[in-house]
């Protein structure tokens, strides 16, 4: 990975992180629902909602695997990045390359928008049903590939995990 860029691994709520830019672990609607899309719908405010609205009526909402971003509304961020990651449905759908270009493309969002700070969830791992060992692999290579193969100014990224578990999964993984 990237000598230049701080992999941080924290347990805590996205929606109080301080940085440029929070990930949302959306759904292709846009319009919220449950989980981490539920809490920074509700904790961002209208603003955010309202841009995804505009988001839906451009362009129909957001494909898996695809990224859109809009204000930070109320957190305490510039921006969220909504990213709608796979359904998990035994591992044999083409799961892992969509979740993989949900992070990809959320990490080219925020290269787009001068982002430097960037906050991600663990991505497909709630209702979605993904397992949580293999989409932290994915989350950490992911970020990992994209550090080493494009030249970019992301100066930390941060994994929010919200249980214990997901904290240790992730801590491990990074640490090697």
């Amino acid at each position: 990975m990237s000598d230049n860029t701080i992999i941080e691994v924290v347990q805590g709520d996205i929606t109080k992180i301080q940085a440029d830019a929070i990930v949302n672990a959306a759904n292709s609607s846009l319009l919220g629902g449950g989980g981490v899309d539920g809490a920074i719908h509700r904790a961002g405010g209208s603003a955010i909602l309202e841009e995804c609205q505009k988001i839906r009526n451009r362009q129909g909402g957001c494909r898996v695997g695809e990224a859109v971003i809009t204000t930070g509304g109320r957190l305490p961020v510039k921006y969220v990045i909504h990213t709608v990651g796979p359904v998990w449905r035994g591992g044999s759908n083409g799961e892992s390359g969509l979740l993989a270009s949900a992070y990809f493309n959320s990490l080219r969002l925020a290269m787009e928008n001068n982002i430097r700070t960037i906050a991600f969830p663990g991505i497909s791992t709630g209702i979605y049903g993904y397992p949580k060992e293999s989409a932290a692999k994915i989350a950490i290579d992911t970020v990992g590939n994209f550090l080493d193969t494009t030249k970019n100014d992301l100066g930390k990224i941060i994994f929010v995990c919200f249980d214990a578990e997901s904290y240790h999964i992730y801590d491990a993984l990074i640490k090697g």
